[in-house]
């Protein structure tokens, strides 16, 4: 078995890679002009050539170092070697793809990579915007770098009041206006809410103690691998939604849409729906 901190350093590597191609977008043309963007099928979700160039470098850094891991990704789908480690890596190139068409700044490269019983081991989150780097590997807690230091993460704090959740709405227009419909209730108890486009930001925001909670469903495993281990080593109570693998097919639409990822203080775990 691969030792979880030289999987961490493999995937701090890789998502340093990919965070580098996002690096390159110029700060002119807010609107998205010159980056190349398309729609996936569902209105607003789009991809970019960034997505496409950071997902290829994310690659290649992996398997320059690891030529018989799985990868599933966000734009290739999953592609399996002929002699299979038993290790996959779940990643995003460009979690927030709509923030970094418009300059937005919370958007990141997502990389995560679970064993062969689908226990994942290592996960980072680079958003170069931010100039921050979150990271995690099992049983070794969770830190983040920014400006040359590492901060070890210890989730929300406890007990404090104004409560802020964080959530996400889906691209789907129905499920859009159910999440809307439900949000009065699942704010109970909370002081206000943020929706910041990245759910893997989001999940490293409630692991450093800025948000106290977060909650949404209709997630890609890519969208919360990484941050959620990130959020369950910083002490947080995380549910991860219970979706069929990538390498059997993937979860259907429906699936997925009614499933949920959550994240938070212990004390908030009974807030979100089953």
């Amino acid at each position: 078995m691969t030792d979880v901190n030289e999987l961490l350093a493999v995937a701090k590597r890789a998502a340093a890679a990919g965070a580098a191609v996002l690096a390159q977008r110029s700060a002119t043309g807010t609107g998205g002009d010159g980056l190349d963007t398309s729609n996936k099928g569902e209105a607003g979700d789009w991809v970019t050539a960034f997505d496409v160039a950071a997902e290829n470098a994310v690659r290649e850094a992996i398997l320059a170092e690891r030529p018989h891991d799985t990868i599933t990704g966000a734009e290739h789908g999953t592609t399996c070697p002929e002699e299979p480690s038993g290790y996959r890596w779940s990643i995003d190139p460009l979690d927030g793809t709509t923030n970094f068409i418009r300059n937005i700044v919370y958007y990141a490269t997502s990389v995560a990579v679970a064993d062969s019983d689908g226990v994942w081991q290592a996960g980072v989150v680079n958003a170069p915007a931010l100039g921050r780097v979150y990271s995690a590997a099992r049983g070794c807690g969770a830190w983040m770098e920014a400006g040359g230091e590492a901060t070890h993460l210890a989730g929300p704090v406890a007990g404090r009041t104004g409560l802020i959740l964080a959530t996400g709405f889906s691209y789907d227009p129905a499920t859009r206006a159910q999440q809307a419909a439900g949000l009065a209730g699942l704010m109970d108890g909370f002081a206000d809410v943020r929706r910041l486009g990245s759910a893997a930001l989001d999940l490293c925001l409630v692991a450093d103690g800025t948000f106290d909670a977060y909650g949404e469903r209709g997630l890609n495993e890519h969208d919360f691998a990484a941050g959620a281990l990130i959020a369950e080593e910083a002490g947080c109570w995380v549910r991860r939604p219970r979706l069929e693998s990538p390498l059997d097919g993937g979860p259907s639409a429906e699936d997925r849409l009614a499933a949920w990822m959550c994240a938070g203080a212990f004390e908030l775990s009974g807030k979100f729906p089953l």
